[in-house]
């Protein structure tokens, strides 16, 4: 298997807790691709009695996602499943909790944001949310080989950050016109306090009309599921951090009631809280520590624009186009 662990300084792979037969490395990406690619992450594992292969993922931002294992993945979002997965391929922004069953090997995932779906792909994120597509159909087929032949070549664990690094740093297209507009929207989504996104979006100088017209193409969603999605997985993740020992009876904060509460589980994970928990997914609970550790966040649906400049405006890094 990989080596488990980072390179951002002072982590350690002890603290993933991960479970027997898996290995898992999580890295940030280049200061000046944060806005666009928020993590790396590797995945590998290998087939042990104690691997039951099946593994609960939560909802988030888009993914590109490379497979080398041996075996076919399989993987349902809703009432679609796709087996087997194609080497490279792109998960839609999703609002599902989706069941991924695998039987060991390697993947290698790239989280991109919402800015960086506004710099890498054309299609609006409406017309693939919750859905999987092969890469090849969203980027050109000749980046997609070089992605794929590069990460191939590399020794898919400690070389990852370096290959990912250095083919979108050539590649990332150049700025959209919408992109402030973008990030004042994500800023409001992560903020996670307001009842109201359009009418947030407006104290930023948006108006309510392109704060939709923004949300759908760019985010996936409307406004208000977005604003739903962030505020359920806020509640959900203490209790799947507690475990056996999590209080299932109490409201948490931000909801009217415990019915409001379970009204958006179904909605987000397809049952209740405390049937989700009964799904026992330790590999996915050592992903969402380590992304935690690495990047400050369990899951990218909670991220936020990086809050510095991702370069000095006085040598801005030098961007291909495609």
């Amino acid at each position: 298997m990989i080596e488990s662990g980072s390179l951002t300084p002072g982590i350690s792979a002890s603290d993933f807790a991960l479970p027997p037969g898996t290995a898992l490395r999580f890295e940030r990406p280049a200061e000046a691709l944060r806005d666009y690619l928020t993590s790396y992450a590797v995945l590998d594992s290998v087939v042990e009695d104690s691997w039951h292969g099946t593994e609960w993922m939560l909802p988030g931002w888009a993914q590109i996602w490379i497979v080398m294992t041996p075996e076919p993945i399989r993987v349902r979002i809703g009432n679609r499943a796709y087996e087997p997965l194609p080497t490279a391929l792109l998960y839609g922004v999703t609002s599902r909790a989706m069941p991924v069953s695998a039987r060991g090997g390697v993947t290698i995932g790239i989280d991109v944001s919402p800015l960086g779906w506004a710099r890498l792909f054309s299609s609006s994120a409406e017309t693939l949310r919750d859905r999987l597509v092969p890469l090849e159909t969203v980027l050109p087929g000749e980046l997609v080989s070089e992605l794929a032949s590069a990460l191939a070549r590399s020794d898919q664990s400690l070389q990852v950050k370096a290959v990912l690094d250095d083919l979108f740093l050539r590649h990332l297209p150049k700025a959209k016109a919408d992109e402030p507009k973008i990030r004042r929207l994500w800023q409001v989504i992560a903020e996670g306090d307001v009842a109201d996104l359009t009418a947030a979006a407006a104290m930023h100088g948006i108006d309510r009309r392109t704060a939709s017209r923004l949300s759908k193409h760019y985010f996936g969603f409307p406004p208000k599921l977005l604003l739903m999605r962030s505020r359920f997985f806020r509640a959900l993740l203490p209790l799947l951090d507690s475990g056996p020992d999590a209080d299932h009876g109490t409201t948490p904060a931000g909801y009217h009631d415990r019915s409001h509460f379970l009204r958006d589980s179904r909605r987000f994970l397809g049952m209740t809280p405390r049937q989700f928990v009964a799904h026992p997914s330790p590999y996915a609970a050592a992903a969402r520590r380590a992304r935690k550790l690495v990047v400050g966040t369990p899951i990218s649906s909670l991220d936020r624009p990086w809050d510095q400049l991702p370069f000095s405006p006085a040598t801005p890094p030098r961007f291909g186009s495609w």
